[in-house]
């Protein structure tokens, strides 16, 4: 499975993976290099899908169907 088919909780959890075996500080300095790549990838699909996810909140479909942006409202 490619990093971007990953939803942004099995990226989580391989990123999680990642960084314990990394404190665990007994991995060669290539595998190191390796994993911290890898953790550099999944961190990065984390953060866009959040963007994504962000966009998505911020905007709300009118009854035209349009996309428009959603602002709320606070309590006087």
């Amino acid at each position: 499975m490619s990093e971007n088919e990953l939803s942004f909780e099995e990226a989580m959890i391989q990123l999680e993976k990642i960084v314990e075996q990394l404190e665990e500080g007994d991995v060669p300095l290539e595998k190191a290099i390796n994993y911290y790549q890898e953790g550099m990838k999944l961190s990065k699909v984390c953060n866009d899908k959040l963007i994504n996810v962000q966009e998505k909140m911020t905007r709300i479909m009118n009854e035209q169907g349009e996309l428009k942006p959603f602002d709320i409202q606070e309590e006087k």
